[in-house]
């Protein structure tokens, strides 16, 4: 089997250099990027199973390069992120980010972050490949969904938080829950990203927060599909 392929983006050769040496011991196929428009020429040639991407790039920024890379692609996306600016993580996972990791950084934290991502992909389809709900439709094994007739593209990562929440209807999964069925047991980061992308899927299937048709909040708690079953 062929060793997972990372491209990391950064335009600090230091920063490059340590990713990419951790990386390789862990066995992954690593390319380097030293700017957005590399980075974006890299994707068209070959898409990686993942993207490490640095915000604070020359030329177009880390926001920009990941808003047109989700243009075309659902590659898993982990961005680094200046820790003194709490504004770039959040607009980071706005903008399509599947998770960051704050500089200065542990090069073993990168690396772990990166296997949790990848092990969302190739996963066990669950048996219950198709579900069917007023106004939605989401079909697991093609990863295909249909709100109000319309597709919905979505990112890997908010597929699978969809998929989570439609596979137990009215139960409330907390935060936590989430986390672990979708980002990993191992996942030690800020649970507001749930909270990022359950807004971002939201607004994907065509659902308000103030008045929900399939996602509603439980304050306090965290979240429940509500969506009704055909």
């Amino acid at each position: 089997m062929s060793a997972r392929s990372i491209l990391v983006v950064d335009d600090e050769a230091n920063i490059r250099q340590l990713l990419t040496d951790y990386l390789h011991r862990d066995g992954f196929d690593v390319e380097e990027a030293v700017s957005g428009e590399q980075a974006l020429d890299a994707l068209a040639r070959r898409v990686p199973d993942l993207i490490i991407l640095d915000v604070r790039l020359p030329g177009i920024d880390g926001f920009e390069t990941l808003r047109r890379i989700r243009k075309t692609s659902d590659v898993y996306v982990l961005m680094l992120t200046a820790r003194s600016e709490e504004s770039d993580t959040l607009i980071g996972l706005e903008v399509g980010a599947d998770d960051y990791v704050s500089k200065p950084f542990s090069p073993r934290e990168v690396v772990a972050r990166v296997r949790t991502l990848l092990r969302r992909r190739g996963g066990i389809a669950p048996a219950d490949d198709r579900r069917e709900f007023v106004g939605l439709s989401l079909d697991t094994t093609r990863h295909e969904i249909f709100a109000d007739g319309a597709t919905v593209m979505l990112t890997a990562l908010e597929f699978d938080l969809l998929d989570a929440l439609t596979s137990a209807p009215g139960r409330v999964f907390t935060r936590r829950q989430l986390i672990e069925r979708v980002w990993g047991w191992d996942f030690y980061g800020d649970e507001r990203i749930v909270d990022v992308h359950i807004r971002k899927l939201r607004s994907a299937i065509f659902d308000a927060a103030d008045d929900p048709r399939f996602i509603a909040t439980v304050r306090g708690v965290g979240y429940k599909f509500i969506g009704v079953q055909q």
